[in-house]
């Protein structure tokens, strides 16, 4: 059986019944969010750097020896900022950073009651 929602929880207007769920705060939006950090993305490219460095171990760090593991390495990691920044130009849907989402909010702040 499903659980019921928060709002069948609460009480509304004209339910002789007393809320199961009291909040200690209202609930309503705060006008401000947290500064996190957001999150790093996948590591890129890890194999061929690896496959690199094991390369340049056997060959004991010459960059002569190992000349194709490096262009390797170089072409994914170029291919990967490359794909990084198309991201970033397209913009991630709906996504803001806490500082612009903040601004934001501050502009058009919550009213503290409902008339």
């Amino acid at each position: 059986m499903a659980t019921p929602s928060l709002r069948g929880r609460l009480a509304r207007l004209g339910n002789p019944r007393k809320p199961i769920l009291k909040p200690s705060k209202p609930l309503i939006l705060a006008n401000r969010v947290g500064e996190r950090r957001r999150e790093r993305g996948e590591a890129t490219c890890i194999t061929e750097m690896s496959v690199m460095m094991a390369c340049w171990k056997q060959n004991e760090f010459r960059d002569e020896a190992c000349r194709k593991e490096i262009q390797h390495f170089f072409d994914c990691a170029s291919k990967a900022e490359a794909a990084r920044k198309m991201r970033s130009i397209q913009g991630e849907s709906g996504n803001l950073p806490p500082k612009k989402l903040n601004i934001l909010l501050q502009r058009f702040p919550n009213k503290p009651h409902v008339s």
